[in-house]
């Protein structure tokens, strides 16, 4: 019995803490714009080549 008085106020402090990280995330506009990303997969942009790779040196050109 004395660990369920240990894991009733853990849990409730657990929910407690979820609802305040999802009220701060619908206060500051995390979840306005969910179609956004979705469609922003589809686009073909230039800035989506691969990045070089700065481990080895470039050629030397003469």
């Amino acid at each position: 019995m004395s660990l369920l008085a240990w894991l009733v106020p853990v849990a409730l402090g657990m929910g407690l803490v979820g609802l305040v990280a999802f009220l701060w995330s619908m206060k500051s506009g995390q979840l306005e714009d969910l179609d956004g990303a979705a469609e922003r997969v589809l686009l073909n942009e230039a800035a989506d080549t691969p990045l070089p790779d700065l481990e080895q040196p470039p050629p030397n050109r003469r």
